[in-house]
């Protein structure tokens, strides 16, 4: 198994691979690039982020600056909102549903390292893919951990740190993030549109 297969798998490798440094680069420049672009630049802009990651659906909008790994192992679905600092550790996959919205400052990562330090002197990591649903909020300030799933129509209220799989239809909140209550009928009347 190459170093690419256990990138991906959740097996500990050593991210000290030149190759794999090489590649990386890349990914840094047109990430440079990105974050670069005037705001007026809405074009090019979005034409970058295409190039940068793996998948971008329609109307997507990323405020720079925006930081990733990779990029490549990112996938947006459509209607993406990212507030600026959106922060992804993309060694391995990161799927993001549609009508997703990340508030300022917010770091969803796939990348750990062990708990032995003999192996941490050694640069050892592992990755875990994180898969984010449809219509989910994460507000300001959040961290997002290796192999979490958070499910559809959850907000992930300010400041928590998602450590588990958050279900469908919660607002989580804390450090550790945790279920707070059910999404109900009573918040579709809490605020209401000026006629």
């Amino acid at each position: 198994m190459d170093i690419r297969e256990r990138m991906k798998n959740g097996k500990l490798y050593f991210c000290t691979d030149e190759s794999v440094a090489r590649e990386q680069l890349q990914c840094l420049d047109k990430l440079y690039d990105f974050n670069q672009t005037r705001p007026s630049e809405m074009e090019k802009r979005q034409k970058l982020l295409k190039e940068l990651l793996a998948e971008v659906g329609e109307n997507c909008y990323v405020e720079p600056p925006l930081h990733t790994n990779w990029g490549r192992n990112t996938h947006f679905g459509n209607h993406v909102y990212a507030n600026f600092n959106l922060t992804l550790v993309d060694d391995t996959d990161i799927y993001v549903g549609d009508y997703v919205m990340f508030g300022p400052n917010v770091t969803v990562a796939t990348a750990g390292h062990p708990v032995n330090p003999e192996l941490r002197r050694k640069a050892a990591q592992f990755n875990i893919p994180v898969r984010i649903g449809n219509n989910v909020w994460i507000g300001a300030g959040v961290t997002v951990l290796p192999g979490v799933a958070i499910g559809d129509n959850t907000v992930i209220g300010a400041g928590s740190v998602v450590t588990r799989d958050i279900p469908s239809g919660v607002v989580a909140v804390g450090n550790p993030c945790r279920a707070l209550r059910d999404i109900t009928e009573k918040d579709k009347h809490k605020y209401k549109l000026a006629p």
